[in-house]
Formats: C-alpha cells, sequence, structure tokens
C-alpha cells in the first residue's frame, strides 16, 4: 500500500508522508526564520538525519545552529543552556527534532528565548502562564524520530526540576509548534525495544484520555481511533522497522494521543512523572509497565467505557476485562517488562512516590480520585505484580 503525503492543519500545520524532511527549510522560512537552532539529544546529533537537516537548511540560505546538551529526562539545566545557546547565536527560531526529551526541551527553549523570569515560574499551576511575554517566544518547527509522546502537537513541556527531584509541567498556548513534520523515513531506524516502548507511550495517552471523566467527545473520539490504529500497526512497526505503512500510522496514532490527551490523563502519567524524576526511567516504559495496574484500578469506574472500547477493538471476549487482556497480551509479545521490579526501582521511596503522584496534575483527571497512600500501594503493586 502506498504510504500518504498529506497536509492537515488540526490541532496546527502537519505535513506527513515519507521525504517531508526535505521541506524543512522552506518550513522555517514560513516562519520568519533565518537562524534558527536545531535542538536535538547527543544520540540523534551524531547520525546523519541531524547532519542533513542542518545542512540542508545552511544549502538553503539559513544559517543553522545546533544545541544537543540534553538528557532523556530534560532538566531545567538543560533547558537553561539551550538558551545561552540560543542568545548566544542570535537566533530567531527552533527546529525541534528528536524524542520526547528533544521536544519538550526545545519547546521550553524557544518559551524562554525572550523571558526575564525563571522557568519555574511557568510551571502550570493557576494562572502562572499569564506571565509568559509572548513576544519573546521564538516560532518552533517539530520533527519527532519516535512516535510516542506526541510531543510535536503539545502546548506543554515535561521537565525535571533536579534539585527538588520532580518534574514540573512548564505550560502555554503558544508553545504548539506552527508547523509540524511527520516524516516516516525517520523513525525506520528506531530499535524494536525502543519502537515498542514509545509506542506504548502513544498508547498511554489515548488511553488516559479516552477513560478520563472531563467532557470533551471530540478528543475521546481522537483518542479511541488512535488505539485502533496501534493496535494495527505497533507490532507490525516493532516487528519490522522498515515497515514505512506502520511507522506512519504510528506517528498520527502518537500525535493523536497528545492531541486528545486535553481531555486529561490520569494515574499512569502522575506514578510516571514521579518515578521519571526519582529515578531517571524511560517515560515510555514506564507507562507500558503501570499500564495494566492502573486499568486494573481503575476497571469498575470506567467499565462501561472499556466495554465499547472492546467493541470498537473487535477485541475476543466480553466485557471491560478484554482491554485488559489486551494489554497484557500486547506488553508480552513486544517484550515490555511486566514489574518495575524488572527495571530495577523497589519499594523504598513508595510513600514519597505516592505524596508526588496524588499533588502531579495528572492525578486529577483520573477516572478516580486516589490517596497517597492508595498511590503509593499501586506502586507497591506495579513492583510486585501484583494484578
Amino acid at each position: 500500500m502506498t504510504v500518504p503525503s498529506v497536509n492537515w492543519n488540526y490541532p496546527t500545520a502537519i505535513k506527513a508522508g515519507p521525504g517531508r524532511i526535505k521541506e524543512l527549510p522552506d518550513g522555517c522560512r514560513a516562519l520568519g526564520m533565518t537562524r534558527p537552532l536545531l535542538v536535538t539529544d547527543p544520540g540523534l546529533a551524531a547520525l546523519s538525519m541531524v547532519g542533513g537537516a542542518v545542512a540542508a537548511c545552511r544549502q538553503a540560505g539559513l544559517e543553522c545552529g545546533l544545541f544537543h546538551e540534553i538528557k532523556g529526562n530534560p532538566t531545567g539545566r538543560n533547558v537553561d543552556d539551550g538558551v545561552a545557546a540560543y542568545r548566544q547565536g542570535g537566533h530567531d527560531g527552533v527546529i525541534a527534532l528528536g524524542g520526547g526529551s528533544a521536544l519538550d526541551a526545545a519547546k521550553a527553549i524557544a518559551l524562554m528565548a525572550g523571558q526575564k523570569r525563571p522557568l519555574w515560574d511557568f510551571e502550570d499551576v493557576g494562572e502562572n502562564h499569564l506571565r509568559v511575554d509572548v513576544a519573546g517566544m521564538a516560532p518552533v518547527v517539530a520533527v519527532p524520530t519516535t512516535a510516542g509522546t506526541g510531543s510535536e502537537v503539545g502546548r506543554a513541556s515535561v521537565i525535571t526540576d533536579e534539585s527538588a527531584e520532580v518534574k514540573r509541567i512548564i505550560f502555554h498556548a503558544r508553545m504548539l509548534p506552527a508547523i509540524v513534520i511527520l516524516d516516516p523515513e525517520l523513525t525506520v531506524g528506531l530499535p524494536p525495544g525502543i519502537t515498542a516502548a514509545t509506542g506504548m507511550d502513544a498508547l498511554s495517552h489515548n488511553l488516559e484520555a479516552y477513560c478520563s471523566p472531563f467532557f470533551h467527545p471530540m478528543a475521546a473520539g481522537i483518542a479511541i481511533e488512535g488505539m485502533r490504529m496501534i493496535r494495527e500497526y505497533l507490532p507490525r512497526a516493532v516487528a519490522d522497522g522498515s515497515d514505512l505503512q506502520a511507522r506512519q500510522q504510528m506517528l498520527v496514532a502518537s500525535s493523536m494521543g497528545a492531541t486528545a490527551f486535553q481531555r486529561g490523563l490520569g494515574a499512569m502519567h502522575a506514578l510516571a512523572h514521579p518515578l521519571g524524576a526519582l529515578y531517571d526511567t524511560h517515560h515510555g516504559t514506564l507507562n507500558a509497565i503501570l499500564m495494566p495496574y492502573v486499568l486494573k484500578a481503575n476497571q469498575q469506574a470506567v467499565a462501561p467505557r472499556l466495554e465499547a472500547l472492546a467493541r470498537y477493538l473487535d477485541l475476543p471476549g466480553q466485557g471491560s476485562g478484554a482491554v485488559l487482556d489486551w494489554v497484557l497480551a500486547l506488553r508480552e509479545s513486544l517484550g515490555i517488562p511486566h514489574t518495575l521490579a524488572e527495571i530495577g526501582i523497589d519499594e523504598s521511596q513508595a510513600e514519597r512516590v505516592g505524596r508526588m503522584a496524588v499533588e502531579d496534575p495528572s492525578a486529577g483527571t483520573n477516572p478516580v480520585a486516589y490517596t497517597q497512600q492508595q498511590y503509593a500501594d499501586l506502586f507497591r503493586a506495579a513492583i510486585r505484580g501484583n494484578l
């Protein structure tokens, strides 16, 4: 089947299809950039895709710079260093290229490029977004190289405050990149394990958005179709990384998940955020491991929704338990660990994790309002494998 090349304008301008990365210089110029700063991670910076993108921009007359000092869980220091590089190079826009960490850091750098307040003043609490000097924000072209976070269509960045050992959500509506390029050819080299973990992250976004009690039927519709696409194409992308159709469908499903979670997230993310801050562990892997434990805990509260999802996905079996069975089977087929203990996490900080989870913004849209102790117990269950 031919992989389509299409343009969409929802929720922002999206250019999807193989080879669309060649349009990067045009996208930069359309946003008024003459000196973009390409922000990526150290691993990608050494690959030809980044060198090629920088070279293409320079050949098109753009004085493109490069910044790649970003951790797997980006920190406030990473953002500060990126802002310093942006200002020192006299840049006038940002190219965000990479996985969720690079995209989140790049969007935060673009936000902070012309701000006078410190980063944490823009945490997504109350009306902190009103503090932003919008004129000081830089335009962003986003190019994801993984199909997971959907950060390319998000209005926020998740950044680790290392001094407090907590992940903070930095938000402003105009952090949404103005142009997004979804080129499946850029994801072909992604190893099967990372393809699986990032794909499960996309599933977590769609699933938690779908189960949120917040009234947003448009987001719910996007989420349920995103899950259908993931069911069909994630196993294919993991089994054959060169399957361009599967790669493109997963990129789209990832963007759909981040669009849908305007409806809210839930306990998976309420736990994954503190665990990522405390253990510096891959976010998608955490959500993948936590998924069945949270589903089981929430099952009674969202049974009608899960029953409808099971019918839509044409799952074997009946009732809400069919979704849990599917998730467990999918994880096993993709080689996802069953417990947090398998990735080196123990119970020593259970009470702290419970406290951080109940305070996380994602907890507010979980179908059940869990207490600190209940979150701690859920964390322990995911360590012990108790379903």
